[in-house]
C-alpha cells in the first residue's frame, strides 16, 4: 500500500477526532495552546496505538484469512464508513457539547474515536502494510487535525458540525472499495 493511499486513510480516521476536537475549541473557547497540545496528543496516541495494535492483532490470524483479505477490508471500513455518516447525520447539538476537560472523560473519548483506527489496524495486517510508519503517520495526521479543529472550534463556532464526520466516513468507503478493487484487478495481491 503506498502512501497517499495510507495518508487518505489517516484523513478519514482523524475526522472523528477533528469533530471530537472542534467541539472541544468551540465549548473551551478560552483554551490555552498546551490545553490544546494536551487533548491532540491523547487522540493522536491513541489513534496511532490502536492501529497498530489492530496490526499485531490481525497478524496473528492473518495466514487464516489471506484469500479474503480484501473482502475483510471492504467490509470493514465500509462499515466503519457507515458508521461514521449515520453518525454523523444523527448527532444532535447537545451530543456535541460535551466538556472534555477531565482527564477520564477525554481518554473515554479518545478510546472512542480510536476503535475505527483498531480495525484499520486488523486491515493492514491482512494487506502487509508497514505498520509503524502507518502508526506514526496516523498519529501525526490525528494530532494536526485535532489541533487544527481546535482552533477553527476556537473562531467558527458550530457552523461545521456533524459535517466532518459524514466526510471522513465516504473516505474510509472509498479507500475500501480502492483496496477490494486492487485486489480483484491484481489477483496475485
Amino acid at each position: 500500500m503506498d502512501y497517499f493511499t495510507i495518508l487518505a486513510i489517516a484523513l478519514g480516521l482523524s475526522f472523528d477526532t477533528f469533530a471530537v476536537s472542534l467541539s472541544y475549541g468551540v465549548i473551551r473557547n478560552s483554551i490555552l495552546f498546551r490545553q490544546a497540545i494536551r487533548v491532540a496528543t491523547i487522540l493522536a496516541l491513541f489513534q496511532g496505538g490502536l492501529t497498530i495494535a489492530g496490526y499485531f492483532l490481525g497478524s496473528i490470524i492473518s495466514s487464516a484469512l489471506k484469500a479474503t483479505d480484501h473482502w475483510i477490508a471492504l467490509g470493514l471500513l465500509s462499515f466503519l464508513g457507515v458508521k461514521m455518516i449515520v453518525e454523523g447525520i444523527k448527532k444532535t447539538n447537545d451530543e456535541r457539547t460535551k466538556d472534555f476537560s477531565s482527564t477520564i472523560v477525554l481518554l473515554t473519548i479518545a478510546l472512542g474515536t480510536s476503535i475505527d483506527a483498531f480495525a484499520v489496524g486488523i486491515s493492514f495486517a491482512l494487506l502487509n502494510v508497514m505498520i509503524w510508519e502507518s502508526g506514526i503517520l496516523i498519529g501525526v495526521v490525528t494530532f494536526l487535525a485535532s489541533m487544527t479543529a481546535i482552533r477553527i472550534g476556537k473562531s467558527a463556532g458550530e457552523r461545521l458540525g456533524n459535517k466532518v464526520e459524514i466526510i471522513g466516513g465516504l473516505i474510509l468507503i472509498v479507500i475500501g472499495l480502492k483496496i477490494f478493487i486492487e485486489h480483484i484487478v491484481t489477483p496475485g495481491n
